[in-house]
């Protein structure tokens, strides 16, 4: 058996061959790399799965979420309410933008924000609140909306992770003001370089997320407003568009190689060992397969000896990043967040994952407790 992987696209490419190459080669022979139709087409598709009337393509997640920001008016000396248990985009694309993040702990089990501490951290600089579907689970968006609603607030989503969950039967990513997503290739939905989008139900919201995206511009050499250039290309569109209608199926996968884990660690709960909890009204699509354990290293010195690959998503809280140090507000009662990054490891997933392959995995978790 080849060496496993924590995730194997090859598999996932082989087996959408030769449609993938027919329309690599339709954008080369069009020569429309830039905004080509192939753009339009992807963002027509997804526009539809999401239920959504506006998606606009971009670079990048990380892009996604900083186009959301400029759209909405955040800059220097705003504050945005956020989890520091997430990848660092979340935080980076506001930094950026001179806003200040302000951290609200995570839940314990879901690892995802805590929606009844954010009504504390609000302040009249507060501008937007932005949860992120970690792992592959959507937020506490009921109370998330409510809180904003409240307050006049935004939200913004971080679906970088949870594209094709749900809440209370809507898509993650369309609940908030704006929706952020990543095609990063190890996302549920990649490409096969970077790539991202925006969900947005305001048509004059979509507008000016488009037009940041494109230079800040509608009309060439014409721009009405500061932007960037971060435009979806049109080979990644057209990779996308034949990965969409299969999206539900590999979130499918993900779901049984989990479903798997769960019965192999049932009885290990009593030793410790904590599986990722499904909050009710929720789908997780299972980005990653996080467990908590105290002794996390030791477990993961033991995978790799068995030469079963894990990795730590993630080993240190935004607000013990050096990066951040300077921007953030005083970091208060995350005591969960810092907890989790010195407990968390993720296992392998991917839907093509085989029955051999998720054995391995589990002999060698519980080999560990033997």
């Amino acid at each position: 058996m080849s060496k496993m992987k924590l995730v194997d696209l090859v598999r996932q490419h082989e087996a959408l061959e030769p449609a993938l190459g027919r329309v690599i080669e339709r954008v080369i022979a069009d020569a429309s790399f830039i905004q080509g139709p192939a753009v339009g087409e992807f963002e027509a598709a997804f526009a539809d799965y999401l239920g959504v009337p506006h998606v606009v393509g971009c670079g990048s997640g990380t892009d996604a979420l900083q186009i959301a920001f400029m759209a909405l008016g955040i800059g220097d000396g705003d504050e945005v309410i956020t989890t520091p248990f997430t990848f660092v985009a979340t935080v980076e694309a506001m930094v950026l933008l001179g806003a200040r993040p302000v951290f609200v702990d995570i839940d314990a089990r879901t690892f995802n924000l805590r929606a009844d501490q954010i009504e504390a951290r609000i302040t009249p600089r507060t501008r937007a609140i932005v949860p992120v579907h970690l792992y592959g689970q959507p937020a506490d968006m009921d109370e998330i909306l409510a809180i904003a609603e409240r307050h006049g607030l935004p939200v913004v989503e971080d679906t970088a992770q949870a594209t094709g969950a749900t809440f209370g039967g809507r898509q993650a990513g369309t609940l908030g003001t704006i929706g952020c997503f990543s095609f990063f290739p190890a996302k549920n939905l990649g490409c096969i370089g970077d790539g991202g989008a925006l969900a947005v139900r305001d048509a004059g919201l979509a507008r000016a997320c488009r037009m940041i995206a494109n230079h800040g511009s509608e009309r060439r050499y014409h721009h009405e407003r500061v932007g960037i250039n971060s435009r979806l290309d049109s080979i990644q569109a057209a990779v996308l568009s034949v990965k969409l209608p299969h999206l539900d199926s590999f979130n499918r996968g993900r779901q049984r190689v989990a479903a798997a884990y769960e019965h192999a660690f049932a009885e290990l709960h009593a030793r410790g060992l904590a599986n990722p909890a499904v909050a009710s009204g929720r789908t997780h699509v299972y980005q990653q397969y996080t467990l908590r354990y105290a002794r996390r290293d030791a477990l993961a010195e033991h995978l790799g000896r068995a030469g079963v690959p894990s990795s730590v998503h993630y080993p240190t809280p935004l607000h013990r990043q050096p990066a951040f140090a300077a921007h953030a507000d005083s970091a208060v009662g995350l005591t969960e967040a810092e907890s989790a990054a010195d407990e968390v490891l993720s296992l392998p997933i991917f839907p093509e994952m085989t029955d051999a392959e998720v054995d391995t995995v589990t002999a060698a978790v519980r080999s560990f407790f033997a």
